[in-house]
């Protein structure tokens, strides 16, 4: 059994699911949609986010280094967030996201994203919030990332234990997996929060680097064998906040008599920008803004209108 790489373990999260809950956000995904708020979550290997307004340059990160991916160049001009003379640069083609970097740097500069949790650990550390689950009907979010692109075995076993010990498991998953596993954890999983980027393949295409066909596929069979599914829709001004883009996602709703427990329509947020500068990344999203409170309040009317009554904005 693999262990696969956690980037965040989120406690007390109130919308990835019913109640309070622990959301375990997986590193690795299929989809690397454009405006991406976690962009540590895309790759599967480990990474590093580099904090520029805590580095004083001092060097500890460069010295520590044992693939010597870590340089320091020398500035000039100063940069006024640096008080020293020189800024460390990472050869992201050496590092390994050891994390070592991180350790050695006394001003938190560095950030390691991606550890490896035993699943004994991991199951004892969510044990620790049982009174949240049991007060609230809350329980455990796995998501990421994509929680089911990760070594099934690992994720299958996880949801068998917390399913025997009482918890609820909710499963945040763009679909794009092949239906096996979906199959897997179905015994064991309360809600599927389902995404749906983009209802047109062209489009999905362009904003998330794979086609949605396998994704809207599965979903079909998901509801066919019975599963408890929670639509959620990123909503993007200037990319599918669109009566059109509605109107299909209902249209194929009712033609494949998927009938969702809930729909949540979740306005777009730049929060996670920054992050890509952290990664030495270009952020796609500049011109991505979100839609204004009274196109949310007719989308919702829209759902409404074609029969479909559980309806919220945001998650």
């Amino acid at each position: 059994m693999g262990k696969p790489l956690i980037f965040n373990i989120q406690k007390y999260s109130l919308h990835d699911g019913e109640g309070i809950r622990t959301t375990v956000f997986f590193k690795g995904c299929p989809l690397s949609c454009s405006w991406c708020h976690n962009p540590e979550s895309q790759r599967f290997e480990a990474e590093l986010l580099f904090h520029a307004n805590r580095c004083t340059g001092c060097g500890a990160c460069s010295q520590d280094c044992p693939q010597k991916a870590v340089s320091m160049e020398s500035l000039s001009p100063p940069v006024s967030a640096l008080p020293g003379k020189f800024l460390p640069r990472l050869d992201r083609s050496l590092c390994q996201g050891c994390g070592t970097c991180a350790a050695a740097c006394p001003y938190g500069a560095r950030e390691a994203a991606g550890k490896e949790y035993p699943l004994p650990e991991l199951i004892r550390l969510l044990e620790k919030d049982w009174m949240f689950y049991e007060r609230s009907g809350g329980g455990v979010t796995l998501s990421g990332g994509e929680p089911l692109a990760q070594d099934m075995d690992y994720i299958e076993e996880l949801a068998r234990r917390l399913h025997a010990l009482g918890y609820s498991v909710d499963i945040d998953t763009c679909g794009c997996v092949p239906y096996e596993h979906i199959r897997r954890v179905l015994p064991y999983t309360d809600t599927f929060l389902y995404d749906i980027k983009l209802i047109d393949p062209l489009a999905h295409l362009a904003h998330t680097g794979v086609d949605n066909r396998l994704i809207l596929e599965n979903l079909k069979a998901l509801s066919a064998d019975g599963g408890k599914i929670q639509i959620r829709l990123p909503l993007i001004d200037g990319v599918n906040a669109t009566e059109k883009h509605l109107t299909d996602i209902i249209s194929f709703l009712q033609d494949n008599a998927i009938n969702p427990y809930r729909i949540n329509l979740l306005k777009y947020h730049s929060t996670g920008s920054g992050k890509y500068a952290r990664l030495d990344r270009l952020y796609q999203g500049a011109s991505m803004a979100e839609p204004d409170a009274q196109w949310l309040h007719q989308a919702g009317q829209l759902f409404r209108q074609s029969g479909f009554q559980n309806i919220q904005t945001g998650g």
